[in-house]
């Protein structure tokens, strides 16, 4: 970087020199708001409140287009720069997309205007696609098409959710959010099955790194956009057996890859264990969604949940964990606290998806509980980094 780029990068003010410092920080905070208020709204509270859609909508639809885009968004438009060797977003024009974002939950909590919400909304989700696009069209990058191709979909189903919201149509509504959140767990698997390998190899200093299996890449990214369409189209809606032969591959397809990447010494490592955990919940996930698909009388919406808390947001958790302190200049050691917060958060799963089923009420409070400790515990250890400039004097 020459010179002058070098001072304009760093007068720009901390928070806006790399995506994942706004995106990282706004998406946890909205995830300790999120929780929380359902709680309240679950146990009696707000009832005079509704945000657009009611609370139920509100929920769902936030937690993925609201927490989870925002960590992909904060992810992606930072690992391009790496990938592409190109400047990633920073300055005003990532203040201006970080205000989109945040313009549209606002919209979504206040009940605003359809017009306003539908426009800032969808402005996001397609924002975030094209700026993905363009940067790895202008260097031809083809390896990373598939991302921009989600990226797509999940912009798309964003759509489907608001389209839901103006015809005042909750299945609808329901059904975008579940075609989206096979489409993360696409996304996790492409990435997921890049870094987890890679972060192992390094984090326990093996000199060679598990040796991938495309065909397996390829089946495990092509089976999960296929459920994702099926969600979209309707056939997964309602219990199928050829649908559930298809969660049980992809269920089976992610368990080969676990196997595959196990170290025994990776336990040692809280940023290591609780992303192979994350993984293995979405292995759970599939598990779960196969055996209701083929007539196992088991509640769907405990297999959502593993995908949701377990896999999206354990996931997101030990990125960002790690992301934010290599991307800060910090060494590979999580401040005190994250390793509970990782604890807090697989309990919470376990909270929701297991104990739920003794306890229901008492599960949903520990559950909530834990999943805002999780996050409030990143919040606190990591803002100050993010709004602050790398201890190691770099731009980013």
């Amino acid at each position: 970087m020459q010179v002058l780029d070098r001072r304009k990068a760093m007068a720009i003010p901390p928070l806006w020199r790399l995506a994942f410092r706004p995106f990282f920080l706004g998406g946890c905070v909205l995830a300790l708001l999120v929780v929380p208020l359902w709680l309240a709204v679950f146990s009696g509270r707000l009832s005079a409140w509704q945000p657009a859609g009611g609370w139920l909508a509100w929920h769902r639809h936030e937690l993925l287009f609201g927490f989870g885009l925002a960590i992909i968004a904060g992810f992606l438009l930072t690992a391009v720069q790496t990938w592409t060797g190109t400047p990633g977003l920073s300055g005003k024009r990532l203040a201006a997309l970080a205000l989109v974002w945040l313009g549209a939950r606002l919209a979504w909590l206040v009940d605003a205007p359809l017009p306003l919400l539908a426009v800032l909304e969808l402005a996001f989700a397609l924002g975030v696609a094209a700026l993905m696009g363009l940067t790895l069209w202008r260097v031809r990058q083809k390896r990373n098409y598939p991302i921009v191709l989600v990226l797509l979909l999940l912009a798309a189903a964003d759509g489907l959710s608001v389209y839901g919201l103006i015809q005042h149509n909750e299945s609808l509504q329901r059904q975008s959010v579940l075609t989206g959140l096979w489409l993360v767990a696409a996304m996790m698997g492409l990435i997921g099955g890049r870094v987890i390998p890679f972060f192992t190899q390094r984090g326990l200093g093996r000199v060679e790194g598990v040796a991938p299996w495309p065909w397996l890449d390829r089946l495990l990214l092509a089976g999960s956009a296929l459920v994702a369409l099926l969600y979209a189209f309707g056939p997964a809606l309602a219990a199928n057996v050829w649908v559930g032969l298809l969660f049980a591959g992809l269920a089976v397809g992610h368990g080969i890859r676990l196997v595959r990447w196990h170290d025994r010494d990776l336990w040692r490592v809280p940023l290591l264990w609780s992303l192979h955990l994350a993984y293995a919940w979405l292995a759970v996930a599939c598990l779960g969604m196969a055996l209701w698909h083929v007539g196992v009388p088991v509640n769907p919406s405990l297999a959502v949940h593993s995908l949701t808390i377990g896999a999206m947001a354990g996931l997101i958790l030990a990125m960002i964990a790690r992301v934010s302190l290599g991307h800060t200049g910090r060494p590979l050691e999580p401040p005190a606290g994250m390793t509970l917060a990782f604890i807090l958060l697989n309990l919470a799963c376990l909270s929701r998806v297991l104990l739920v089923l003794l306890l229901p009420f008492a599960a949903l409070w520990l559950a909530g509980v834990c999943w805002t400790l999780a996050f409030g515990l990143y919040a606190w250890r990591y803002g100050p980094m993010l709004l602050k400039s790398r201890v190691d004097g770099h731009p980013g």
